[in-house]
């Protein structure tokens, strides 16, 4: 139950224009301090996963872990995706409830 919960709300954000996808746009979300939730998928390459963990360290983003990137890219309607960035506070706080 709870896992379908996040991946309805992570879609529903993504409806609503409050999330992206693609590791250089997240890096640059995160940057900027727009992003308020990262999640990474468990399948991402070295390098992808170092990357995103240390900015999101750095700039104190919450980070969750979701088993692969089809569950990712399908919870946002399109095809795999390895990271996304929730930017709204409200989205954010409440799929970490449902992620924790």
């Amino acid at each position: 139950m709870q896992n379908e919960q996040w991946i309805s709300l992570l879609g529903l954000s993504a409806r609503a224009r409050k999330l992206i996808s693609g590791e250089e746009l997240v890096v640059k979300e995160i940057r900027n301090g727009k992003a308020k939730l990262v999640i990474l998928a468990d399948d991402a390459s070295h390098n992808t996963e170092k990357k995103i963990t240390d900015k999101c360290k750095f700039y104190n983003v919450p980070l969750f872990r979701v088993e692969n990137r089809f569950v990712l890219g399908q919870a946002i309607g399109k095809d795999a995706r390895v990271t996304v960035a929730v930017l709204d506070e409200g989205f954010a706080r409440k799929l970490q409830t449902l992620l924790d």
